[in-house]
């Protein structure tokens, strides 16, 4: 039996990848998706700690900030929320609506998140932007990135590496110019044009996308096989080894992503004048995309080639340096603290030390399993396995929000402030390295593309 075509209003849609070595036709509307998609997403976040802690209101429309530590603990649940639903998208895709109904559908739960965040400053309004946000953002994610997999096939399998690559631009050229943008709408404006522009991106992200939909390979959804893959004898054994991998990596995000929460409340306390401008200290993060942007080409033509000169540089040993490289950069924040409680107050090029090396290790761990989780994902799981990947970066926030919560104290003050808290995640992290040293060399790899077919 042949597979069925996805009917849709106008006639049906490419199941297949063309057999052709040149670039698939739709890769174009995705990238352009994805900018402005992370440009929504980074943008919004990029000033939310601040907003929680400076511009929050009550009820009665008087100002309720929340203190640093409660902000950095909503701040950290709320991005595990937001990597926790891509399984909830991956199931719904793979099983049920296919990605690029999943993605259409999911991405108007997102603009309405966007919508409650900018009309509502109270908690209620908060609670249910960041809510719809999580289920929008968080569900279309594994969707998207397996989709990008799915427009190749064999004859055009080399290019894949590249447009990962690409993808992983975009979504920081995106991240770039909001998390520069924001702050200053927010404290020039305010926050109802600070949450609204990023809307009226994740707006436009939508219409991009949908603009492309005669030209994408659309892989039908697996009903019953999917249910039956996942749980047989070779989909749970896949899923268990990439789990096994994915907990480690969850220890980076754990530290990555407090560049959003405990970098930026670091870098309100340090002297901000660079290049001739005082820097918002939520602006500060966007040196990480710029950096990324930076990175991709030198690392992809120049650092990874010279250490494989050296040694084979595997996936899964690019995945290990990253590890390695993360501890550096938080025992750099470490030093920045020690030297805070002498009465000094740093420059902020100590921490855009600190962001070099972690945005190094971003390049090492991120992208990497980015392209590791679509190879070593059967053909019917791609979005399972991919939201699999994205419950990592759940997790890692999960921990950090577990570890702010457990170390407040009821006055708001914390119990692991200053070097303590630093040097405890570097910890943490250095373990984490170690342990997934000895795994890595255990691990077998297995590689499975999607079919294509010949003038289809």
């Amino acid at each position: 039996m042949g597979v069925p075509a996805i009917v849709m209003i106008g006639g049906a849609y490419r199941t297949h990848p063309v057999a052709s070595p040149a670039m698939p036709t739709g890769i174009a509307y995705i990238v352009a998706n994805e900018a402005a998609e992370r440009f929504s997403y980074y943008g919004m976040r990029a000033v939310l700690v601040v907003f929680m802690t400076r511009y929050l209101v009550g009820s009665d429309g008087q100002p309720s900030p929340m203190g640093d530590t409660e902000a950095t603990s909503i701040y950290h649940l709320f991005a595990s929320a937001v990597y926790f639903f891509p399984i909830v998208g991956a199931v719904i895709s793979d099983a049920f609506l296919g990605k690029y109904r999943t993605i259409i559908a999911l991405s108007i739960v997102y603009c309405l998140g966007h919508l409650a965040l900018a009309l509502d400053e109270t908690r209620l309004g908060l609670t249910v932007g960041l809510t719809l946000i999580a289920v929008g953002s968080g569900g279309i994610k594994p969707c998207v990135s397996a989709h990008v997999g799915d427009q190749f096939g064999q004859t055009n399998q080399h290019l894949l590496q590249r447009v990962f690559m690409w993808f992983y631009f975009a979504i920081n050229l995106g991240a770039f110019v909001s998390s520069l943008l924001t702050p200053i709408l927010l404290s020039n404006v305010g926050p109802h044009a600070a949450f609204g522009l990023p809307g009226g991106l994740m707006l436009t992200a939508t219409w991009v996308f949908w603009l492309g939909r005669r030209e994408f390979v659309h892989v039908p959804p697996g009903g019953r096989q999917l249910v039956r893959e996942v749980f047989s004898g070779a989909g749970l054994r896949t899923v268990a080894k990439l789990f096994v991998i994915y907990v480690f990596v969850a220890v980076f995000w754990a530290l990555f992503d407090q560049t959003g929460s405990a970098w930026v409340l670091q870098a309100d306390r340090m002297d901000r004048h660079f290049l001739g401008i005082e820097w918002y200290p939520s602006q500060i993060q966007a040196v990480n995309p710029i950096m990324i942007m930076a990175f991709i080409p030198i690392f992809s033509y120049g650092v990874y080639p010279a250490i494989d000169r050296v040694f084979p540089l595997t996936a899964l040993r690019k995945i290990g340096i990253g590890l390695f490289l993360t501890v550096g950069a938080f025992l750099i924040s470490a030093w920045i603290e020690a030297e805070m409680a002498r009465g000094v107050q740093p420059n902020i090029v100590w921490q855009l030390l600190a962001y070099a090396v972690l945005t190094a290790a971003e390049v090492f761990v991120s992208i990497t399993c980015l392209e590791f989780s679509y190879t070593q994902a059967p053909r019917a799981m791609k979005s399972v396995v991919m939201s699999f990947f994205l419950m990592s970066v759940s997790l890692g926030n999960l921990f950090t929000s577990a570890v702010n919560f457990l170390i407040q104290d009821a006055d708001g003050t914390s119990r692991l402030s200053g070097v303590e808290y630093y040097l405890f995640f570097a910890g943490v992290m250095f373990l984490t390295a170690a342990g997934f040293v000895a795994v890595a060399r255990r691990y077998q790899e297995e590689v499975y593309l999607q079919d294509e077919r010949v003038g289809e």
